[in-house]
């Protein structure tokens, strides 16, 4: 049994929330670069240029690459041979807490969703925690900005609407959003589970990089097939038109009941900033 101290995560989700903000993942900025060679309307070829010109000046300058810092999303994967000494949860919110601190980033919570009283650090995280094999934890942090979350979507389809029910489901959400997301977005598919899993697939979907296909076959003709029809809707880069609506469709999949078929779709901005650290 491995021992692990609580504070070592809190130190880790704070150099992972900074890291974040700061500097996109090396996936994403050649996804936007290579969208930006592709694309051929003047108006969507020069904010996609403005894009890259941001977040080349966040990863130099060292500031945040969006004034919206976003909710602290952290997923810790924990080995089920670690052992934690401490409040795991205490200590994220910590780390969070230092982070917003010294890192000069937006506190953009608030305490109650009704009475709107802002705490201030950032805190309290959306905290995810799943067991897995092994003696290390796996810690990935991913602020998630809400003009794309308020643009996402969860809808209990019938297990006969199939794979062109979920199609049309993604392209409409899509669709629906128009500029609001600050496209091109990244389109996180969550498929099967049930009410509350499909959502939570969707956002993890969001964490794998955009040059790794879905393993299985299907699933990644499937991601290919969604992300041409999102790109034929012609919203294009902050909404000025043009070939590039979305980067990438992103898709993962579970069990479900005979009787239902949940989908959820888990719109990230271009801005879809995630990082990882291995304790």
């Amino acid at each position: 049994m491995r021992i692990v101290e609580a504070a070592q995560i809190g130190a880790a989700v704070e150099r992972l929330f900074i890291r974040a903000n700061r500097s996109l993942p090396p996936d994403l900025r050649d996804r936007i670069r290579a969208c930006h060679a592709e694309e051929t309307w003047p108006p969507a070829k020069d904010s996609l240029e403005k894009i890259i010109e941001n977040f080349e000046t966040a990863e130099k300058d060292q500031v945040p690459v969006c004034q919206d810092t976003g909710m602290a999303c952290v997923f810790v994967d924990m080995g089920r041979e670690v052992h934690v000494e401490g409040d795991i949860r205490a200590a994220v919110d910590d780390g969070v807490r230092i982070a917003c601190r010294d890192g000069y980033l937006r506190a953009s919570i608030v305490e109650d969703p009704l009475r709107r009283v802002n705490t201030g650090d950032n805190t309290p995280a959306m905290l995810y925690l799943d067991i897995v094999e092994g003696d290390r934890i796996t810690l990935t942090v991913a602020p998630k900005g809400f003009g794309s979350e308020n643009m996402s979507r969860v809808k209990m389809l019938r297990p006969s609407d199939g794979e062109a029910g979920l199609i049309d489901f993604v392209v409409s959400a899509v669709e629906d959003a128009g500029p609001n997301p600050c496209p091109p977005i990244v389109a996180g598919i969550g498929v099967g589970g049930n009410f509350d899993r499909a959502p939570l697939l969707a956002k993890k979907a969001l964490l794998r990089p955009l040059n790794i296909p879905h393993p299985d076959p299907y699933y990644a003709a499937l991601e290919r097939e969604i992300l041409g029809r999102l790109n034929a809707l012609g919203i294009g880069p902050q909404g000025f038109g043009g070939r590039i609506t979305a980067l990438a469709a992103v898709i993962e999949a579970a069990p479900t009941h005979i009787a239902g078929l949940p989908a959820a779709v888990n719109i990230n901005c271009h801005v879809s900033r995630h990082a990882q650290e291995i304790i």
